[in-house]
C-alpha cells in the first residue's frame, strides 16, 4: 500500500498535529507524518522488519544504500587497523591506545561539528566530512602498500579519520528526521543499525580474509572503492538547511546544546547506560589476544570474533517489527544493556570458541535493540534547531564510548588477562546501569505516546 506524504505541524504540549498523529514536546517543527492505517495486517508485518522508510522516502533509501555499502569497507579497515598494529606490537594494550587517540577527535569536533550542523546545510557538511574521510581512506592503503612498520603512523592516520568523522555523523543522523517523518523515526532507526551492523558482520570477516590473502594494502583499498557509494547518496540528496538556526556555531552554541541535554534527565540517561555499556564493557581491543592466545587461530578468527556482535544486531533487525510497537522505551533500554553486560562476561568464562561467539552475537542484538530506542528517544525529543549539537553528543559517546572501552579493556587485559578483563567489566556494566537507573527512575517510565526529554 502506498501513502501521500502530509506535512503537519508538530508543536509544543500538542497543541496541534494530524488526525490521530504524535505530539511531540520539544518544539513546533514540520515534518512529514505518514496518515495511520486502519485493520489489521498478515502476523508477520508485527514481527518482521519495518521497511516503510525504504519505500516511502527515495531520498532516504539513497542516503541508507551508500551508507550501507561504505559501511563493508569501513570496518574491512577497522579490523585491518587492529590487527596491523597487533602484527607491529604484539601487545593489546597498543591495540586499546587506538582507542585513545580516536576518542580525543570525537570528543572535541563530535560537539563543535554538531553545532555547525546546527547553523550550516547539513548536506554540505557531511559532503565536505566525508572527502576528507575519503582521503585518509587513501592514505591508510598508501602507507601499507609501502610496508610501514610505525605505529605511530597509525595512530595520526586513526586521529584524523576520527575528526572528519566526528563532524560527518551528526551532520547525518540530523537530516533522517526530515527525510522519513516522525512516526517513521523509530523503523529508521532500527534500519539505520541494521545497515551499521551488516558492515559489522561481513567487514570484519572480510577484512581479515584480504588481510590474510593479499595484506593490509588490499583491505584498506576496498575502503577507498566502496566510500564512492556513500558519496553518491549524499550527492543525491535534496539540500537541507536547518529550519530554525540558533546562535553561530561556537562554544556558546555547544555550550546551549549542553545546558539544553543538562535539563533532559531522559536524553541524559541514555548516554549514561550507554558508556555503562560500551566504557566498562567493550571487547573489541582484546579480540587479537583472544583469537590468538585462547582460541589458537589467527587472523580469520579475529575477524569472526569482530562480526560476531554485527551477526547477532542483524539477526536481532530482521524480527524488529515489534520496534515501534513499545512504548516504555527507557525500560526495554536498561534490559537491553543488562543483558548486553551480562553476555560480555559470559564470554570471559569461556574457552570454547563457538560458545564465545554465541555469547558475543547475544551481545550484538541486545545492543541493536538498546541503539533503536536511545537514537529514538534523541530524535524525538529533542528540537530541530538542537538536533545537530545532540547528535554531536551522541556520537561522542555511541563511537567515543567504544574507543575509551578500547583502552580501559586493554589495560586491564595487561595486568588481569584477556578473560578475567571481560568478566569484570560486563559485572561492571550490570551493576552501572543498575545503580544508574536507581537514581534517576523515571527513565524506565519513559512513554514514547508523551515523549519529554
Amino acid at each position: 500500500m502506498h501513502f501521500r506524504t502530509t506535512s503537519f505541524p508538530v508543536c509544543e504540549k500538542g497543541t496541534s498535529g494530524p488526525p490521530g498523529g504524535q505530539a511531540v514536546s520539544s518544539g513546533c517543527e514540520s515534518w512529514p507524518v505518514q496518515p495511520r492505517t486502519t485493520g489489521r495486517g498478515p502476523w508477520w508485518r508485527s514481527v518482521v522488519t519495518d521497511i516503510r522508510p525504504l519505500q516511502q522516502s527515495p531520498a532516504y533509501r539513497r542516503l541508507f544504500l551508500g551508507n550501507t555499502v561504505a559501511q563493508l569497507g569501513q570496518q574491512m579497515t577497522s579490523v585491518a587497523i587492529a590487527i596491523q598494529v597487533y602484527s607491529i606490537t604484539g601487545s593489546s594494550f597498543y591495540v586499546g591506545l587506538v582507542g585513545v587517540f580516536a576518542l580525543v577527535p570525537l570528543v572535541v569536533l563530535g560537539l563543535y561539528g554538531g553545532a555547525i550542523a546546527d547553523v550550516v546545510d547539513r548536506r554540505t557538511l557531511a559532503l565536505v566530512a566525508s572527502a576528507g574521510l575519503w582521503a585518509v581512506s587513501v592514505a591508510l592503503a598508501v602507507q601499507a602498500f609501502a610496508g610501514n612498520e610505525s605505529v605511530w603512523l597509525l595512530y595520526g592516520c586513526i586521529a584524523v579519520q576520527s575528526g572528519f568523522y566526528a563532524a560527518n555523523n551528526p551532520a547525518r543522523n540530523a537530516m533522517v528526521p526530515r527525510l522519513v517523518g516522525v512516526e517513521l523515526v523509530p523503523a529508521a532507526s532500527a534500519l539505520n543499525m541494521a545497515s551499521s551492523n551488516l558492515g559489522l558482520t561481513l567487514g570484519p570477516m572480510l577484512g581479515a580474509l584480504v588481510v590474510a590473502w593479499h595484506g593490509f594494502g588490499a583491505a584498506y583499498a576496498i575502503d577507498v572503492l566502496t566510500f564512492g557509494a556513500a558519496y553518491y547518496g549524499l550527492l543525491r540528496l535534496p539540500p537541507m538547511s536547518p529550519m530554525d538556526k540558533g546562535p553561530r556555531a561556537g562554544l556558546r552554541s555547544v555550550a546551549d546544546g549542553l545546558a539544553f541535554l543538562k535539563r533532559s534527565p531522559n536524553l541524559r540517561m541514555t548516554f549514561i547506560v550507554d558508556l555503562c555499556a560500551m566504557v566498562l564493557a567493550q571487547p573489541r581491543a582484546l579480540f587479537p589476544a583472544l583469537a590468538y592466545k585462547v582460541y589458537g587461530g589467527g587472523a580469520g578468527v579475529v575477524g569472526l570474533l569482530q562480526a560476531a556482535p554485527a551477526a547477532g544486531a542483524v539477526l536481532a533487525f530482521l524480527f524488529s517489527g515489534w520496534v515501534s510497537k513499545v512504548r516504555m522505551q527507557g525500560l526495554a533500554i536498561v534490559l537491553a544493556v543488562i543483558v548486553y553486560g551480562a553476555a560480555v562476561g559470559g564470554v570471559g568464562l569461556t574457552d570454547v570458541l563457538w560458545i564465545g561467539v554465541v555469547f558475543l552475537a547475544i551481545s550484538g542484538m541486545a545492543d541493536m535493540v538498546s541503539a533503536a530506542y536511545r537514537s529514538t528517544i534523541l530524535t524525538v525529543a529533542a528540537p530541530d534547531q538542537l538536533r545537530g549539537r545532540l547528535q554531536g553528543v551522541f556520537i561522542v559517546v555511541v563511537a567515543g564510548g567504544p574507543r575509551a572501552g578500547d583502552f580501559v579493556a586493554g589495560s586491564l587485559a595487561s595486568s588481569t588477562g584477556e578473560r578475567l578483563a571481560l568478566v569484570l567489566g560486563g559485572l561492571a556494566c550490570v551493576l552501572g546501569v543498575l545503580t544508574a537507573t536507581a537514581l534517576s527512575r523515571q527513565f524506565v517510565r519513559y512513554d514514547s505516546r508523551h515523549p519529554t526529554p
